[in-house]
């Protein structure tokens, strides 16, 4: 992590994805806007920041670009990324991201946390795939940031991240949020014991953990509870 400080406060964006997608064809990487729906939002956001302040803000958006980047050809498209779109990109294979996200993330977590328990499949090699995940985009941002920052941190596919970078750099300011519905207990604990645990842990690493809802702010407010209190004992 860089230890320099400056006057604004930069705010380092999170996200599974970039705002914007790469096709890599005859050489040539061509730039393409990203379908995704938090990156369309988050992006519209950021886009308004610029006319509703003062002045002009410092932010950096660091996700996947969503294909298979060569070694030689990576510093190349970090310039043309942070130049043109004020984004830092992740790289990994597109193996790895669709294990990832087709894997842990939508056949795991989506079904279980919109309470489609029985659609929910627990295989140890998605939560690997999700643990590896979260590993790159945290030794990502530790290039990167700065003791000043703050990072913002978004959805379902990075819970294990905030607790990730807060071993790393414990004074950085981390924010968390979650655009799908948080489970009540009874369903959370169908999640194996040690991927629970280390989910909430991934999540506790936040300063502040956000949710759509008052609801889903009280659910989750039990669900840590319960992990408090049971963790003294013994495993959740």
């Amino acid at each position: 992590m860089a230890n320099e400080s400056h006057g604004t406060q930069r705010i380092i964006v999170v996200s599974n994805r970039l705002p914007f997608s790469i096709e890599q064809t005859n050489g040539r990487t061509e730039f393409k806007g990203s379908p995704g729906g938090v990156a369309t939002g988050l992006k519209s956001l950021l886009d308004s920041m610029s006319g509703a302040l003062p002045f002009e803000p410092d932010y950096l958006w660091v996700g996947w670009p969503g294909a298979t980047v060569s070694d030689e050809h990576r510093e190349q498209l970090r310039s043309r990324a942070r130049l043109e779109f004020r984004s830092h990109p992740v790289f990994l294979s597109e193996q790895d991201f669709e294990n990832f996200y087709q894997g842990f993330c939508n056949k795991t977590i989506w079904p279980l946390f919109h309470y489609f328990p029985s659609n929910a499949e627990y295989d140890e090699s998605y939560w690997r795939q999700y643990q590896k995940v979260n590993k790159v985009f945290s030794d990502t941002l530790l290039a990167i940031i700065r003791q000043d920052d703050l990072v913002w941190i978004h959805d379902y596919h990075l819970m294990l991240l905030p607790d990730l970078l807060r071993k790393a750099a414990p004074k950085i300011r981390i924010g968390f949020f979650l655009h799908i519905p948080f489970p009540q207990f009874e369903i959370f604990r169908l999640l194996p014991a040690l991927w629970r645990r280390e989910i909430l842990d991934g999540l506790l690493g936040a300063d502040l953990v956000g949710f759509h809802t008052h609801d889903y702010a009280s659910i989750s407010s039990a669900v840590f509870s319960e992990f408090w209190v049971t963790s003294r004992n013994s495993p959740m």
